[in-house]
């Protein structure tokens, strides 16, 4: 049996703004994304006092899902590079597809891999970090901050989104530069201390 429906455009999956402001994103049926609201909040807070539009940042989506994170950035910050990391192969084509059709693959690498097994390989040169490993899944999110702060540069910017009734504290290793929550989510932006 063929399936037809390995992806479908969300009309209210978008993105928030800078180059692609507007722009419908694909995602999997049963993919849960940062809403719009929640991502344009989180962006405002990046954009005041923490990053520079204009800085060549080296990114990486850790449990990228659509890409709708990465891809944000991207359309924000238009020096950064982004590494998008995912387990599911259907992940993988969406954000391949998603990364096609704003005509920004070659800003981007997408690889389909378990992202604690490549901490130590891309840890070391990545200036932000986002980490919304899925809501069910509360300890992995946690555990690759964990093995993450050994491994990254000093000053590295993590943003941990997490299910707020399902909250972990971070170590004191992190400094929380801002703590909000936004329904269901609960986003701290952390930047490492050594």
């Amino acid at each position: 049996m063929t399936c037809y429906t390995l992806y479908i455009m969300n009309s209210k999956l978008q993105i928030i703004s800078g180059r692609f402001r507007g722009r419908k994103l694909y995602l999997s049926a049963d993919a849960r994304s940062t809403q719009n609201r929640a991502r344009e909040a989180l962006f405002n807070m990046l954009t005041s006092g923490i990053l520079d539009t204009s800085d060549a940042y080296q990114v990486w989506d850790v449990f990228a899902g659509s890409g709708a994170l990465g891809i944000e950035f991207l359309s924000r910050y238009p020096n950064a590079k982004v590494l998008f990391t995912d387990v599911s192969d259907e992940s993988i084509k969406i954000i391949k597809r998603n990364l096609s059709e704003l005509k920004i693959a070659n800003e981007a690498e997408v690889e389909k891999v378990d992202a604690l097994s490549v901490i130590n390989k891309y840890s070391e040169n990545k200036d932000v970090v986002f980490v919304d490993a899925p809501y069910r899944l509360t300890d992995l999110g946690h555990k690759f901050i964990e093995i993450f702060s050994k491994k990254a540069k000093n000053g590295a910017i993590v943003i941990w989104e997490q299910e707020k009734s399902n909250f972990i504290e971070p170590s004191n290793i992190w400094n929380i530069l801002r703590d909000k929550t936004y329904g269901r989510a609960r986003f701290l932006i952390l930047q490492l201390e050594k």
